[in-house]
């Protein structure tokens, strides 16, 4: 991600969808970090603005330009740059838009604001009238320069031809090793050469981060190898044991229930033999009763004899 101060060219914003298969774009909102909606679907063609080292697209109802290595588009009283025709766009404060940008002459504004009706169409905006005396201070003779000593233009990226419609990278990465590798050019403003160093650096942050992350999480892996490893072993026993006591349970049954039989027969038979003595004792009791009453009764019946 793009960290830009306000001064300087902000974040790029996200792309809106494409609404003509031919290079026409569509207008949205424009708000910091947030799409301004603009979409253009293929490389458009652009045009040399006469005696400026700005050119302009005069196919697209934009108000939109190439200068110095970047394009601008001016659109609800913002301006936004980017490296790649299509964004993604960033936010520039208008006391930071280059000087040449800012003379362009009104007619070729492609989508002028309404404030500008009535200015001249070969002279620039009034850009101080609008934007305020203070602004104005700080941008003296912004409007004042010598025709003849403008810088020659910046050369057009037309790689960016052959990447167009689903070939556009979306990537702010992926743009900046095409450009790197398709586009030389130094650009003159400092503005311009800010945000190149301010990219670079954002992207020195990011690897630096994505390299302490992958050096925390083999760090993080090492130290939790040991600890996983334990915890494996202790799941490992302790699954072992819930399956020995499953086959133990399994094969003890069949032993257990011969050692109840083999309990309950002895018990029986102990029972049975208790019961028998028991009534082996009776029978004897009765039998020893009946003799001493048989005798009893001998006895009477001798006696009544005797008499």
């Amino acid at each position: 991600m793009l960290k830009m101060r306000y001064t300087l060219i902000a974040l790029g914003m996200l792309l809106s969808s494409v609404t003509s298969a031919d290079v026409q774009i569509s207008i949205g909102i424009g708000l910091p970090h947030a799409s301004i909606g603009i979409n253009v679907p293929a490389y458009p063609r652009l045009v040399r603005v006469p005696g400026y080292p700005v050119y302009y697209a005069p196919q697209l109802q934009a108000n939109f330009f190439f200068y110095d290595g970047l394009y601008w588009v001016y659109q609800d009283d913002n301006w936004y740059a980017s490296s790649w025709y299509n964004g993604p766009w960033g936010l520039v404060h208008h006391d930071a838009v280059p000087l040449f940008i800012l003379r362009v002459p009104v007619r070729y504004y492609r989508h002028a604001p309404s404030y500008f009706r009535g200015w001249r169409q070969d002279a620039p905006p009034r850009w101080g009238e609008h934007w305020g005396r203070e602004w104005e201070q700080r941008r003296s003779g912004w409007d004042k320069w010598d025709r003849r000593s403008a810088p020659a233009p910046a050369p057009l990226p037309v790689y960016q031809r052959q990447y167009s419609r689903d070939r556009y990278p979306q990537q702010v990465e992926q743009q900046h090793r095409l450009e790197q590798q398709n586009y030389r050019y130094q650009p003159r403003e400092t503005v311009v050469q800010r945000h190149y160093q301010e990219r670079s650096l954002a992207r020195e942050q990011d690897r630096n981060q994505t390299r302490d992350q992958s050096r925390d999480q083999s760090r993080d892996k090492a130290r939790d190898q040991p600890r996983d490893q334990s915890r494996d072993q202790s799941r490992d026993q302790s699954r072992d044991q819930t399956r020995d006591q499953s086959r133990d349970q399994l094969r003890d049954p069949p032993r257990d229930q011969s050692r109840d039989q083999s309990r309950d027969q002895s018990r029986d038979q102990s029972r049975d033999q208790q019961r028998d003595q028991s009534h082996d004792q009776d029978q004897d009791q009765k039998r020893k009763q009946d003799q001493k009453q048989n005798q009893k009764q001998d006895k009477e019946q001798g006696r009544d004899r005797n008499k």
